[in-house]
């Protein structure tokens, strides 16, 4: 090969160092989200704790809530995976969402990750990724996609049923819960899911 085709193989090839960049905005990401909150926390800040320049966040991750997503290391993008139940929407959407959520935990390939990521929450900076990121950049954004009155409200009463029902059946392995099957669990809580979403609260004026 000549060192003119070398270069310019070496020029379409990807930059090296690429994937340890990656890395590090993902890493200082993860930190700054931790400790700072979503609302706490810029591009700008991760770019600068990273290394990098802020047009570089942009162009692996996109927007800030894509970057959000990409450092909490989830085997799938909830937003992905609850769009179809979702535009179907709020009638059984407490039901549809349990089963996906369900199917994805129960998910050998997913497992590990995912319970890394519960864990985390217990930890002393899990507070502010639930609360000033989970919620507003996952949970809450469901509500608005289904069309539903209050999402601010009713989303988080929906989540605190959702994590419970994680901590218990996957995270403790909680008996009877833990060994539960799928369809017990739906009819058990899809109800309270559902009112949660829909049904009549009486402090909502």
């Amino acid at each position: 090969m000549s060192r003119a085709t070398r270069t310019t193989t070496a020029r379409r090839g990807r930059r090296p160092g690429a994937p340890d960049t990656r890395a590090a905005i993902l890493d200082a990401a993860r930190e700054l989200f931790a400790t700072g909150g979503f609302a706490g926390t810029s591009v700008r800040a991760v770019a600068a704790a990273a290394g990098v320049d802020p047009a570089l966040v942009h162009h692996y991750f996109g927007s800030k809530d894509d970057l959000f997503v990409a450092a909490l290391q989830l085997p799938v993008d909830p937003r992905v995976i609850l769009a179809p139940v979702l535009a179907e929407g709020p009638d059984g959407a407490g039901e549809r969402i349990l089963r996906v959520m369900l199917s994805v935990w129960d998910d050998a390939d997913h497992r590990l990750p995912l319970l890394a990521m519960a864990r985390g929450l217990l930890e002393p900076t899990g507070e502010r990724l639930m609360s000033q990121g989970f919620l507003p950049v996952v949970i809450e954004p469901l509500g608005q996609a289904l069309g539903i009155d209050h999402p601010e409200t009713r989303m988080p009463l929906f989540a605190s049923q959702v994590v419970g029902l994680i901590m218990l059946r996957y995270v403790l392995e909680a008996e009877p819960l833990a060994s539960m099957p799928v369809d017990d669990v739906v009819a058990a809580l899809a109800p309270t899911l559902q009112r949660y979403l829909t049904g009549d609260l009486d402090f909502l004026e």
